[in-house]
């Protein structure tokens, strides 16, 4: 199994697991710092990522995807989870922390661009299109092929969103 952290900072821990893997198999780290001597020295901010398709069965950011794009930055959104998309596995999963949007922190950092959000990945799930013109759901299908499940969202007790998405390839969009 091959797994992506990205943004990894000093850091190695493996904070969230899916399917019972705590531990790291086959890590590729990535950094725009070569400082915290990452594997790879990228900036995710710059698509596509400098991975092939299909690459990883696990894709891992703590803390980072808030950093990243700007609130209402729609093509920016979309574009980066497609990249994120296209270099997972079908069926893997991505994996993330970022602060809950009612921590202080989600406002308070100066480096914090944009919210993560469950409300914001259900326009990666394709099925969820179902509900535009019921509810005030943007349609987003002219720019977004890509498509995940979501399999895990939570607030944990530090006050993080925590969330995980399943890669479903081929995409239920026929044009992916």
């Amino acid at each position: 199994m091959t797994e992506l952290l990205l943004g990894c900072g000093s850091s190695r821990l493996k904070k969230l697991a899916w399917q019972g893997g705590h531990e790291w198999s086959d890590l590729v780290t990535l950094d725009f710092a070569d400082t915290h001597k990452p594997d790879v020295v990228h900036d995710i901010a710059k698509l596509p990522l400098p991975f092939a398709d299909n690459t990883f069965d696990e894709v891992h950011a703590y803390e980072v995807m808030e950093h990243v794009g700007q609130q209402g930055d729609w093509k920016f959104f979309f574009e980066q989870w497609s990249d994120i998309w296209r270099i997972l596995k079908p069926g893997g999963v991505f994996l993330g922390t970022s602060p809950h949007w009612s921590s202080a922190w989600a406002f308070g950092d100066p480096g914090h661009t944009r919210i993560i959000s469950s409300e914001c990945l259900v326009f990666l799930h394709q099925p969820a299109y179902a509900q535009v013109g019921v509810s005030p759901m943007t349609d987003y299908r002219f720019c977004y092929k890509a498509d995940f499940d979501i399999i895990h969202q939570a607030k944990n007790e530090a006050e993080q969103f925590e969330y995980g998405l399943q890669a479903v390839k081929p995409s239920r969009v026929a044009s992916a």
